[in-house]
């Protein structure tokens, strides 16, 4: 080993005893149950849904509560323990309206406080006692452990501990630590958190889950579609800010840019305003719970077409540099017959509806007018200077990737683009070929690169972001083309199908699956494919395990706009040291309706699979990290010795 590397261990174990005390710690640790890890997935922006799936751990708090407590309280006293462990300031007050006087007060805090240091102590009891304290609340932790800690072999200490509560209550700190064990319990009962894409995209406040993100104690991002679009925005992509504008204004959802992000839309508006009328096709898909006057989607409708013909020009320049994209087939504006009012696709003529050309030169399509040319170059300007975006698009980069292998399983966001027979799709980029985990890995490379060089705008990985989003073997998108241009002019529904990669059905496949598995080095006897994009059609029958348990598929539709398909609000999944379990939930309705009604969203549990025997930390990924560890530690020691 690197004597240089063990020089600078040594300054931190600069004794004998501390480097054998530390294995010893490490090598006890990798015989602990492994943590629950949370798997969630295409979130899109909606915030209140996935706080309260975070805050109750997909049913996990409650399981413990009635484990610990079925014998001792009531149901409706479950379920009132329980939501107090989610929103402890909320259902505080709604508690103490309860009471009458303060006696009885102290009473319930003092049997409140029992309840919360049992169920942290059954929560946190495959944790080691330095992790534990990590989870404490800094003002409280001497005061927790010793009421976690406390023995009640004999009566010596009995007041003691009793002061202790006593104290606590009559200094008026009994709600602040309240509070501080309630997440205390959230934060156990999850050890690592996945967030498996699509952070962002029509619903209303991805900016608040992307700050609860950034303060969660463990979690990892893989990039969904839609979070690739916002980093390739920040990245300097014209035309995918373009597209996040036209998205934003199709399901009207400007706030997260104006209000949010800061992000400056008052020169698209007015070239909308010059532009453009009303036109039904872009009118934007509103809430039936928000109102929007008249003129406000009178604006919306104009910004919508405005932005909507920059993009379809701004992706010319792309396809036709980009040969090796194979989309010159997407080059519709240039197969409008401006006269006719019509289009050629594949062969077929069509007559176009809702028409806005009026920026368009029929011998020129892809050109930009001088002004929209102006109004990219401030709206992109606005994006690179949003403090808030940066902040966000940072820590998205640095917890995320397209695929990520841990313990076992593979997590990614779309596909594995595969042609009918199973077989990795390829891709020349460059004149080299890439297909399977080596396509995923170039595709990583480049947003990398185009992300860390933002004044490269017009680069081949700027592009291959684009590509991400949109292109036939991009493992986000895992389509045969996207039909934005088609939905909104072609009043013909079979231009609007969209063909998906043929992994979509072979993921039913076992062999295939597998085939998968062991292109990522993994052992596909033990591992599965855990997957997000494309919302389960449970209301349909689809069962969301597939190839017999080697697919999971977590996306049930946290997103409003799906739920009407899909009949539920979205699946998680639970893998804890006895095995995995799915989850689907019921529709969110609101934080007050749990608070008042006790309404949680779970509904079936699933058993995926059943360890047959209990997994321990030296079988995960942490735990290779902590052989390694060992091993460096082991090193030193004879280091020393020789020394």
């Amino acid at each position: 080993m690197n004597t240089k590397y063990l020089d600078l261990l040594s300054q931190k174990y600069d004794c004998e005893e501390k480097v054998v005390t530390e294995i010893i710690n490490l090598e006890a640790i990798l015989n602990l149950p492994k943590g629950t890890e949370h798997f969630v997935s295409d979130l899109h922006g909606e915030f209140q849904a996935f706080q309260h799936v975070l805050r109750n751990g997909s049913g996990n708090v409650k399981e413990k509560i009635k484990d610990l407590f079925k014998d001792v309280l009531s149901e409706k006293e479950i379920i009132e323990f329980a939501t107090l462990v989610y929103y402890p300031e909320e259902k505080l007050k709604l508690i103490k309206n309860n009471f009458g006087n303060q006696q009885d007060l102290n009473q319930w805090y003092t049997e409140i406080i029992g309840h919360l240091i049992k169920l942290i102590s059954y929560a946190s009891s495959k944790y080691t006692r330095s992790k534990l304290r990590k989870a404490l609340p800094n003002q409280f932790v001497y005061i927790i452990e010793e009421l976690l800690y406390k023995r009640d072999e004999s009566a010596n200490k009995e007041h003691y501990y009793k002061k202790i509560v006593q104290q606590i209550i009559s200094l008026g700190q009994a709600d602040k630590l309240i509070i501080g064990l309630a997440y205390t319990t959230q934060r156990l009962v999850v050890d690592h958190l996945h967030v498996v894409g699509d952070i962002y995209d029509r619903g209303p406040q991805p900016d608040k889950i992307m700050d609860t993100l950034i303060n969660y104690h463990s979690v990892d991002i893989q990039w969904g579609n839609h979070d690739v679009l916002w980093l390739g925005a920040f990245a300097g992509s014209k035309v995918c800010l373009a597209n996040i504008i036209r998205i934003s204004a199709r399901y009207d959802n400007l706030d997260i840019l104006e209000d949010v992000y800061g992000i400056n839309l008052r020169p698209l508006l007015n070239l909308a305003e010059k532009y453009y009328t009303d036109n039904p096709a872009f009118r934007p898909k509103i809430n039936a719970d928000k109102k929007v006057s008249e003129y406000e989607r009178l604006q919306i409708t104009k910004i919508h077409q405005a932005i909507a013909m920059i993009q379809f020009k701004l992706e010319m320049p792309i396809i036709k540099r980009r040969p090796d994209f194979n989309m010159s087939e997407r080059l519709l504006l240039e197969k409008i017959d401006y006269d006719k009012n019509e289009i050629t696709i594949h062969g077929t003529t069509y007559q176009l509806d809702n028409s806005c050309f009026a920026t368009v030169n029929p011998e020129q399509p892809e050109q930009l007018l001088e002004e929209e040319e102006q109004v990219m170059e401030r709206l992109l300007f606005s994006v690179q200077h949003s403090e808030k975006l940066a902040r966000h698009m940072n820590f998205l980069m640095k917890k995320g990737s397209l695929y990520l292998q841990y313990n076992g399983n593979l997590l990614i966001h779309g596909c594995i683009p595969l042609d009918e027979e199973g077989n990795m799709e390829k891709l020349v980029i460059e004149n080299k070929t890439y297909a399977g985990r080596d396509l995923l890995d170039k595709f990583e490379h480049y947003l990398r690169y185009a992300f860390a060089h933002p004044e490269e705008t017009d680069d081949l990985a700027t592009d291959m972001v684009w590509y991400l989003w949109t292109g036939e073997y991009s493992s986000l998108f895992g389509k045969r083309e996207m039909t934005t241009f088609e939905r909104y002019f072609i009043k013909d529904k079979k231009t609007h199908k969209e063909r998906k990669n043929p992994y979509y059905y072979l993921r039913e496949n076992e062999d295939v699956c597998r085939k998968i598995l062991m292109e990522f080095n993994l052992n596909p006897d033990q591992g599965h494919i855990i997957n997000g994009h494309t919302p389960v059609k449970e209301i349909e029958g689809e069962n969301p395990i597939k190839a017999n348990g080697k697919m999971l598929v977590i996306d049930g539709g946290f997103s409003k706009a799906y739920q009407s398909t899909t009949g539920i609000a979205g699946y998680t999944l639970l893998y804890n040291s006895y095995g995995m379990q799915l989850v689907a939930h019921k529709q969110f309705n609101s934080k007050e309706d749990v608070l008042l009604n006790g309404t949680d969203v779970l509904s079936v549990k699933r058993l995926v699979d059943k360890e047959l025997e209990r997994k321990m930390v030296k079988e995960t990924n942490i735990g290779e990290e902590l052989l390694k560890e060992i091993s460096n530690l082991n090193s030193l020691l004879e280091y020393r010795y020789m020394n």
